[in-house]
């Protein structure tokens, strides 16, 4: 693990470029840390190492490079309350949902050890049509960029199917949330091979550093649009493959016949809510049967009485933090303003902790917003923050339509009491993960392939391709004709 020694300093503003610095969106005036940024002569030698790591690494079998993976999972296991609470402070994501993002990790690296043993054997066909056998070789180094809101999990998806695979990976996580990786990688690297997982910190020149880098023979990327158009745009000069989890602006379609109890209520607050909607796959527009509508809004009122505390991360009871940054703060308090001014009934959720001052970090309060149009940006763009359009639908196939309306298509639901119903009007929206009855966190699955379609990117994690995203199949063949004992073919006949 490296992150690179910082070159002599020689003005405020060089150290400024030079460093990391985050501070706690809960309370600015705390700074959480700092990190000296990774300059490219230290992505350099980071490839490098990496290169020289990977070559050994790989000739591993596979049952001990799991076994390595399992090791980590139970050695990071008594790092969960630390790595939550440090999560907790730099992301302001409360301290329960971070600790369950540990947690989940943890199985992650379990998960990709267990499949991996299971998936990346040889596969032997030899019968009448010849000996085929097909392998799986890895790319050989990895390069991660990972975002700020669910850091420890999405570096995980990276990590562990890579080094099963056998490449060796380096990963450049958020500067806005760089310490729980560090922590988490730095950990890990306490049971592997030196070289084979290391991170690096920085901004945008160091993804460009890292990305570009001849060494690098895979790019995985999770983060928004701009981010992405960016990262593709620097493999494609290389021609490095990359995969892309990119954002989202997800659906949700409650038919008519939708079971609208207290338990799916507060499911599709949480869809909406959890991490403050700052999330790739979380509910951003919510599409109702009309004589749905105000039993919807009610109930999500209420459920939100409930369920929603806004306040400081670290403090019992709540569940709802900051947003991240400044930026983040206003730009949703600009799309709800927007749309409050186009005549919009904007509705706040949820409760405040009396403990918190909210004016000491950058909290944006939950809403819902009512009688918006599709064309409104509040429903048009992905929001990625706490708030919730909620809009009424005549006919499945104007609500189908709708849904599919603009250019992304990571996630969506459909809530019915009909599961087979609910799953035929699934497969006709965009999206490349559908879920039924719920959405967002409480939908995934560790065996469900997890990606988008249109311009929400492409590859997939989680399931089985998750870890086959991360090898190449190589074959080898001797066609029957050519054994020994079989009829050759002319040497200009083609194989029936």
């Amino acid at each position: 693990m490296t992150s690179g020694a910082p070159a002599p300093r020689a003005s405020a503003a060089a150290v400024a470029a030079e460093t990391v610095v985050r501070e706690n969106p809960a309370r600015t005036i705390e700074v959480v840390g700092r990190l000296a940024t990774t300059g490219p002569d230290d992505v350099d030698a980071a490839v490098r190492r990496a290169r020289d790591a990977q070559a050994v690494w790989s000739r591993q079998p596979v049952p001990e490079r799991a076994r390595l993976l399992r090791v980590a999972s139970d050695l990071l296991a008594s790092d969960v309350e630390a790595l939550a609470e440090l999560m907790a402070r730099e992301t302001g994501k409360p301290l329960p949902d971070c600790r369950g993002e540990i947690t989940f990790s943890l199985a992650v690296l379990r998960w990709a050890a267990d499949r991996g043993e299971a998936l990346l054997v040889d596969g032997v066909t030899d019968d009448e049509d010849g000996r085929l056998v097909r392998r799986h070789r890895p790319y050989g180094v990895v390069g991660a960029v990972t975002p700020w809101n669910a850091p420890v999990v999405l570096a995980a998806l990276k990590v562990a199917p890579a080094l099963v695979g056998g490449n060796a990976i380096v990963v450049k996580p958020s500067p806005l949330a760089p310490f729980a990786v560090e922590r988490f990688v730095g950990r890990m690297g306490e049971v592997l091979p030196e070289g084979c997982l290391q991170v690096v910190h920085g901004h945008a020149s160091t993804a460009t550093a890292l990305v570009g880098h001849p060494g690098v023979d895979r790019v995985a990327f999770t983060g928004g649009e701009t981010a992405g158009r960016a990262i593709a745009a620097t493999a494609a000069r290389a021609l490095t493959p990359s995969l892309l989890e990119l954002g989202g602006n997800d659906p949700a379609l409650v038919l008519d016949d939708a079971v609208l109890d207290d338990g799916s209520l507060e499911r599709m607050v949480m869809a909406a809510f959890a991490t403050s909607g700052q999330v790739c796959m979380a509910l951003k527009r919510l599409y109702v049967h009309r004589s749905r509508y105000d039993e919807v809004v009610d109930g999500l009122r209420a459920a939100a009485g409930r369920l929603l505390r806004t306040g400081d991360p670290l403090h019992d009871g709540v569940t709802m933090g900051p947003v991240v940054s400044e930026p983040s703060a206003r730009r949703v308090e600009d799309l709800v303003g927007a749309a409050r001014a186009g005549g919009a009934d904007v509705t706040e959720l949820g409760s405040v902790d009396p403990g918190t001052d909210l004016a000491a970090g950058w909290f944006v309060r939950p809403t819902l917003v009512l009688g918006a149009s599709d064309t409104d940006a509040v429903v048009a763009v992905e929001q990625f923050g706490p708030t919730l359009p909620v809009l009424a639908f005549d006919t499945l196939d104007e609500a189908v339509g709708r849904a599919n309306a603009g250019d992304l298509g990571l996630g969506a639901s459909v809530w019915s009491a009909d599961e087979d119903r609910a799953f035929a009007v699934g497969a006709r929206l965009d999206a490349g993960f559908t879920f039924v009855n719920t959405h967002n966190r409480t939908g995934l699955s560790l065996r469900a392939p997890f990606g988008g379609v249109k311009r929400s990117g492409w590859g997939r994690e989680y399931g089985d391709e998750g870890i086959l995203e991360h090898v190449q199949t190589c074959v080898l063949h001797a066609p029957a004709a050519f054994r020994a004992g079989g009829r050759g073919l002319g040497a200009t006949a083609y194989p029936s």
